[in-house]
């Protein structure tokens, strides 16, 4: 057994408000279900060779009940009643990675009532349902250790997609403990932002802001939630290039949040002027995109569809562009036919929790209420939240502008929406390649909380931020 250096350390028993909670989850789980749920934490996989590894991070799932983070340890789940099993750690390891904590210690840490060795697990199988595992090591194991081919959720049957939908009714909605790591995250983040704006002005590659944010996750012994996204080529939505040079006349777009220990993400995007101010063009777009993610926070509280938040967001871009002179036509008339999309193809967010697009592993599941499907329209494709909103979900709001050449030179597309793009006026934004405005919003009983808010989002505050 190996437990990851960047995971938390366990040398104490896990705090009374956690255990209880994780008690909790156990048990509004065996509230839903009646059969024995196996789930595995899986294992970090090679990139070069067996010894040099990836960073370990443990399954999502795995976390929400077990609190900590264990290699290739699974956990039984029955009735509320919590079953470890794993390997005790070797010789040969602990000369590597040092002594590691007894099953037997473990066991008591996170509450279950028996701890056994992996190879007693085929004997506690029969009739449980599972979630498939994101490496593929450990979904052969799960494969052998259940004697059935294991599906991702949204396309199994039975035993595993109830489970899936079970723990999509829990996690949805995030309870206390919960809330205080991910606000741990979004503090840390607003930091590591705030730092990648004071040296923007005097980087000249893009991964010297990289590595000055990163850092500010490191030194809080967190990790990034995701690959970040640090550009001045922001129309390319997840860049994960560093080596471009910066200019005084570039946008840089950040996108960057980090991981808690246990797991909990953050998500934040600023777009700032690598000169410290915005160019007359880049103002007016950069005002249209603030202007659909205010817009779309002011409205979130509970019972409010997603979809509707989205499809605001589409309607104050598309009437920010027409009042710009870049699109021709009715607002309204311009959404309906998916015109903004030329601008603004993906979704206005997503969930967050465990998973910076939480539970995304179990496909639209957890995205999409019960009978709703994903549209196949060119503005509607990419919504990966369909559901209406409740207290204690968290989401993201993350409007953007961006000129993607694939879209905007695309012949049928350039045919389609030929007599609404005025293609000349949308070439004096030529210094605008892409915005985007990210904050992460909390659902309140009687409205919202913005987790990210002492990060600016004002352009003229931005501008005073780089130059102070």
């Amino acid at each position: 057994m190996q437990i990851s250096s960047t995971q938390p350390t366990l040398d104490n028993s896990l705090s009374q408000p956690l255990a209880e909670t994780l008690r909790q989850r156990r048990q509004c789980l065996a509230n839903q279900i009646d059969f024995p749920v196996l789930l595995w934490s899986g294992r970090s996989s090679p990139r070069n060779f067996p010894a040099n590894v990836y960073p370990f991070r443990a399954s999502s799932h795995f976390l929400y009940f077990a609190g900590i983070a264990l290699e290739n340890t699974v956990i039984r789940l029955d009735g509320g009643k919590l079953t470890l099993f794993m390997d005790e750690g070797t010789a040969a390891a602990a000369l590597w990675h040092g002594d590691m904590p007894k099953r037997a210690e473990l066991a008591v840490q996170i509450g279950a009532e028996e701890a056994f060795p992996l190879a007693e697990l085929k004997s506690y199988a029969e009739g449980a349902a599972t979630i498939a595992a994101q490496d593929a090591a450990t979904r052969l194991q799960q494969s052998h250790v259940l004697n059935r081919i294991i599906l991702p959720a949204n396309q199994s049957q039975s035993l595993d997609l109830s489970l899936a939908k079970a723990i999509v009714s829990l996690r949805l909605r995030h309870d206390p403990v919960a809330l205080a790591e991910l606000k741990k995250a979004a503090a840390v983040s607003v930091t590591a932002h705030q730092t990648g704006m004071q040296i923007l002005p005097k980087a000249r590659v893009e991964s010297e802001i990289r590595a000055a944010m990163e850092a500010v996750a490191i030194a809080h012994n967190m990790t990034c939630a995701y690959r970040s996204i640090i550009t001045v080529q922001g129309e390319v939505l997840h860049n994960d290039q560093y080596h471009h040079p910066i200019t005084s006349g570039d946008l840089l777009l950040a996108d960057m949040g980090a991981e808690t220990e246990a797991g909990w993400a953050a998500d934040i995007t600023r777009t700032s002027p690598v000169s410290g101010q915005f160019s007359p063009t880049q103002r007016d777009l950069y005002d249209v995109v603030l202007a659909a993610h205010d817009a779309c926070i002011a409205k979130i509280q509970p019972g409010v569809e997603y979809r509707e938040i989205h499809l605001l967001a589409a309607q104050v871009i598309a009437e920010g562009l027409v009042n710009l002179g870049i699109l021709r036509g009715q607002p309204d008339a311009l959404v309906e036919r998916d015109a903004h999309a030329l601008f603004f193809p993906h979704g206005v967010g997503h969930l967050l929790g465990l998973d910076v697009h939480d539970m995304e592993d179990l496909g639209d599941l957890a995205g999409y209420e019960t009978g709703r499907h994903r549209s196949d329209r060119f503005g509607l494709g990419y919504l990966r939240l369909d559901r209406p909103l409740r207290p204690g979900m968290l989401v993201t709001i993350e409007p953007g502008f961006y000129q993607v050449p694939a879209i905007l030179q695309d012949p049928e597309r350039r045919t389609t929406y030929a007599e609404v793009v005025n293609w000349d006026r949308l070439a004096q934004f030529s210094d605008v390649r892409g915005i985007r405005i990210e904050d992460d919003v909390l659902v309140t009983e009687t409205g919202y909380e913005v987790l990210t808010a002492a990060l600016p989002t004002q352009a003229e505050a931005i501008e005073a931020f780089i130059a102070s």
